[in-house]
């Protein structure tokens, strides 16, 4: 500023001169402006007065300076909040703050780390300007999906009696934090420097760490002494970008130098170059006496409107201001702290983002360099590493990630929870802890964990780990859109979806006849008629024709007719057909007759051989309308679902155990089950018979693990899933724990793979009673044929029968048998005692 007082009066020495009046307090800049408007009559105030001060210099009572034009270096707040500013002589020397939070965001979404802390210094008591620093920071980083995990205000150094203490201890709490990105939005030189100091100390420049400075700190680096550096190893930051080039700054670089070489003879070492803010403080100056230089009379207002029509090319860039704020379309360098100074790595700009170089030609931006634009250059990080930190650190080997897992899940198969008595142990295991296993060796660093029984519902777990009393969750949890309003999920290690289950029953109520169900009965109708006319008209023009294979009487004729219709049909007719309109009839119908049994065979064989059960609910609207009470999980989101689905609160029955449906099913209590698709399957796996699904599949987002919001753990876990995912472990795991063949040998009956005779049953039974009755009526008319001739042979066995039973049954005391002649070979002499008689037996041979 004094530069710009001398450079001012050597060029107008003709002119009345410009006098610098300085005030130098620790107090209120409010008190110091009144003190020089009041005492030294100033025309113009220049310093780093906020808002609020200068409304509070303002609100004075004394007329002759409440108008007095402010010229204020500190940041500017935004368009917004000038609106409401007062008063309207303040004059902003400075841009935006937005565009350095921007940066910030843009530095921060670069490297994608999703969590930051905020630090700042309080500048005076009388500015909230940090309050609005942090809300620009918070909508800024919201932009490139990242936030505020927490933030800190420091007081002004001067108002501690020990400063170095008091940062000590509050970088303590900050350690403990799993979050390692520290943005400085706000602070002095020398805070700064004593913050890194203290920050080396307690070891939290090394890995893992990432440290950024904004412009206020990192456009004074030039003035500290090197060594001073050290403690910033690693450290990024932002500066505003200053064309270096022009002559007008080269003459003042060489002033700049000479003249501070004049007054710090002490210091060692190079001499800094003039940050932006001397170019601005300069600028400002000028400004200012050219704005008094054109009125003739010391007016206040006139001389406020005087300035802000300001309109030059300044040393820090043009100066013309908008609203009572410098306009100035912003760039800044983005540096990295190494060794004992910083080097550039890019330049940022809102325009173009990252890139290479930015000039400016004819007042337009120009992006120059070889086109890759948004990477940056290689960075040194804290400790000495060249990979990107990710940002942050979970847990460690003396606070292990505190996970909880269901202990109450109906499907255990999921989490299992056994206590070991001779360990005095808790044993967790099943198919989601198994997976999050596999996908914790997936991650490129160690990841400390203990699992934890949790005996609330899932989503008492999802608010656990929402309000931090869990730090994550791990088992078969749904993601659902109210859970992800309050926690974050990762990708899904499995698909899910809500289905119904319902019980099975036959396909063919009347097995016994599948073979008539093979065509519709208007087919059988139809190829009846068909068969039927064929022969008729074949009799028919063979009977005109004098074929004798088709004359007889009027009864044969017509059973010849129908027989023919039948023999036709197998190919085995021995009527020899000699009328060639008889043959082309029976060659059309033949080959209608190869067609309709090759499709009768293969429709048969479709019915026989496909699964022969259906269910026994179609759809969702039957159970509805009829109705029908329905089973699910307890204390389920299914539970809501199906009341959304229109199903009465009453008929939703809650199950606590997985073996509580079959029982249910049995008992007529439930006509359906409702299930997520993974349970399904082990329900499935395990009941294999009886049960099957049915109806279709509304889609859900599947099973993910649970993290707090905006956690940074849940994207590695994300793509460590995709990982194994990929790999094939995922279902390897599923065959193994959820889908292999749980049935016990009593709920499953071996089946042969053969057709049993159920299915032929009907027409056996119909071939077989026809076969019966013919036999009957064969029988009866043999017998009616041969009726007198086995009528006399039933008549003589009759006598023989009866002559054999009246010797048998006469009593008989002696027998005398003595010998026959031939003569008498029939005679038979019984000697009983005092009885002798001859008995005369004769017979039919």
């Amino acid at each position: 500023m004094e530069m710009a007082v001398d450079d001012f009066n050597a060029q107008n020495s003709k002119c009345s001169e410009l006098v610098l009046n300085f005030a130098y307090s620790h107090g209120p800049a409010a008190s110091l402006a009144t003190y020089l408007a009041n005492k030294k009559q100033v025309h113009a105030i220049l310093g780093p007065l906020t808002h609020q001060e200068a409304a509070l210099f303002s609100d004075f009572d004394d007329e002759a300076y409440k108008g007095i034009p402010i010229i204020s270096l500190s940041p500017a707040a935004t368009y917004s909040t000038m609106l409401l500013a007062e008063p309207p002589s303040l004059i902003q020397m400075s841009g935006d703050v937005n565009s350095q939070m921007q940066c910030f965001a843009s530095l921060i979404g670069h490297f994608k780390w999703r969590k930051v802390i905020a630090l700042y210094e309080i500048s005076n008591s009388f500015s909230n300007m940090h309050f609005k620093l942090i809300t620009h920071l918070s909508d800024s980083l919201k932009v490139v999906d990242s936030s505020v995990e927490h933030h800190l205000a420091f007081p002004r150094l001067y108002s501690l009696s020990n400063s170095k203490s008091f940062i000590q201890e509050e970088l303590v709490k900050l350690r403990s934090k799993n979050v390692k990105v520290f943005v400085v939005v706000q602070c002095s030189l020398h805070f700064g420097l004593v913050l890194f100091e203290m920050a080396t100390e307690m070891g939290m420049m090394e890995k893992d760490y990432v440290w950024i400075i904004s412009d206020n700190m990192a456009s004074l680096l030039d003035s500290v002494e090197p060594s001073v550096l050290l403690n910033m190893q690693g450290v990024i930051g932002f500066k505003a970008n200053i064309n270096e080039k022009t002559e007008s700054f080269g003459e003042f670089n060489v002033k700049f130098r000479r003249k501070y070489r004049s007054e710090y003879t002490e210091e060692e070492g190079g001499y800094p170059s003039p940050s932006s803010y001397a170019l601005k403080a300069y600028d400002a100056t000028w400004a200012t006496a050219k704005a008094m230089q054109k009125l003739s009379k010391s007016n206040s207002s006139e001389l406020v409107k005087s300035i802000l029509l300001s309109e030059f090319e300044g040393l820090s860039g043009k100066v013309s201001f908008k609203n009572g704020m410098l306009y100035q379309n912003p760039t800044f360098k983005i540096i990295n702290v190494i060794g004992k100074s910083y080097r550039e790595v890019s330049f940022w700009s809102p325009e173009f983002g990252f890139s290479e170089d930015l000039v400016e030609y004819n007042g337009v931006k120009l992006k120059i360099g070889n086109g890759l634009g948004g990477a940056l250059g290689s960075i040194l990080w804290p400790g000495g590493e060249q990979t990107v930190p990710k940002g942050w650190t979970i847990g460690g080997l003396e606070k292990p990630l505190k996970i909880g897992v269901p202990a109450r899940g109906v499907f255990n198969q999921f989490v299992t929870i056994k206590f070991n008595q001779e360990r005095n142990e808790t044993l967790i295991g099943g198919f989601s802890v198994h997976v999050f296993e596999a996908v914790v060796r997936q991650l490129p660093y160690y990841l400390p964990y203990v699992l934890v029984p949790f005996y609330g519902t899932y989503d008492e777990m999802v608010e656990g780990v929402s309000n931090k009393t869990l730090d994550a969750g791990v088992g078969d949890t749904e993601i659902m859109p109210d859970r992800y309003e309050v926690a974050e999920f990762s990708q899904p290690y499995i698909d899910s979806g809500l289905v119904m289950v319902v019980t099975e029953r036959p396909r063919l109520k009347k097995a016994h006849f599948i073979v008539i169900k093979a065509f519709k009965l208007k087919l059988w109708i139809l190829l009846a008629v068909m068969s039927l006319s064929t022969g008729a008209v074949i009799w028919l023009n063979e009977y005109v024709n004098d074929n004798p294979d088709f004359s007889g009487t009027f009864p044969q004729l017509i059973g010849s007719m129908l027989w023919f219709s039948v023999t036709v049909l197998s190919f085995s007719q021995r009527e020899s057909i000699k009328s060639n309109l008889s043959r082309l009839v029976l060659t059309t119908w033949l080959c209608v007759v190869v067609v309709v049994t090759a499709c009768f065979t293969a429709v048969l064989s479709s019915i026989m051989t496909v699964p022969r059960l259906e269910p026994s609910v179609l759809n969702v609207d039957y159970l509805i309308r009829t109705n029908a009470a329905v089973g699910c999980n307890n204390k389920s989101f299914i539970i809501k679902y199906l009341v959304n689905m229109q199903f009465k609160p009453e008929n939703i029955k809650e199950m606590s155990s997985i073996n509580d449906y079959p029982k249910a099913f049995e008992n007529g209590e439930i006509s359906a089950a409702f299930f997520v698709v993974p349970h399904a399957k082990v329900f499935l796996a395990k009941y294999c018979k009886g049960y099957t699904k049915s109806g279709p599949v509304y889609k859900l987002g599947g099973f993910g693990f649970v993290f707090p919001k905006g956690s940074p753990l849940a994207v590695d876990i994300s793509k460590a899933v995709l990982k194994v995912s990929q790999s094939g472990e995922v279902n390897q795991l599923e065959e193994q724990m959820l889908i292999s063949s749980n049935c016990s040998s009593s709920s499953v009956e071996e089946q042969d793979p053969g057709l049993g005779p159920e299915l032929f049953s009907g027409p056996l039974v119909i071939s077989g009673v026809i076969c019966g009755l013919v036999l009957l009526i064969s029988i009866t008319r043999l017998v009616r044929k041969h009726w007198l001739y086995l009528s006399s042979i039933i008549a003589n066995n009759a006598k023989i029968v009866f002559r054999w039973a009246s010797v048998v049954l006469t009593p008989c005391y002696t027998r005398i048998v003595r010998p026959r002649s031939v003569k008498d070979c029939n005679t038979v002499i019984d000697e009983r005692p005092n009885i002798q008689q001859n008995v005369e037996i004769t017979g039919v041979l």
